[in-house]
């Protein structure tokens, strides 16, 4: 098989440091993807915070409402909501 030969990952300082070389460059010229395994996690736990958010009463009824026909919690599906639109955002760059 002819597999190109790959490029050394460097050795990065920091987490930024090594965010904004993977910003500039190809992972195809480091990484081999079609030997790629798929990871899981089972038992990691996302960390989260507790916000307050002032809603209008009258929107929070419509999420309440529309989050009781997917009978899903309301605030699952706000949480839900508010990924989608962050990636739609960020996908829109």
């Amino acid at each position: 098989m002819n597999r190109k030969k790959l490029k050394t990952i460097p050795k990065f300082k920091s987490e930024d440091e090594e965010r904004e070389f993977w910003a500039t460059h190809d992972t195809t010229e480091y990484l081999d993807w079609s030997r790629g395994v798929r990871a899981k996690f089972p038992n990691l736990k996302l960390s989260t915070r507790a916000i307050s958010l002032r809603l209008p009463v009258s929107l929070l009824e419509d999420i309440k409402i529309a989050a009781n026909k997917k009978d899903v919690p309301y605030q699952s599906l706000i949480k839900v909501w508010l990924a989608e639109k962050v990636r739609e955002k960020a996908l829109s760059k």
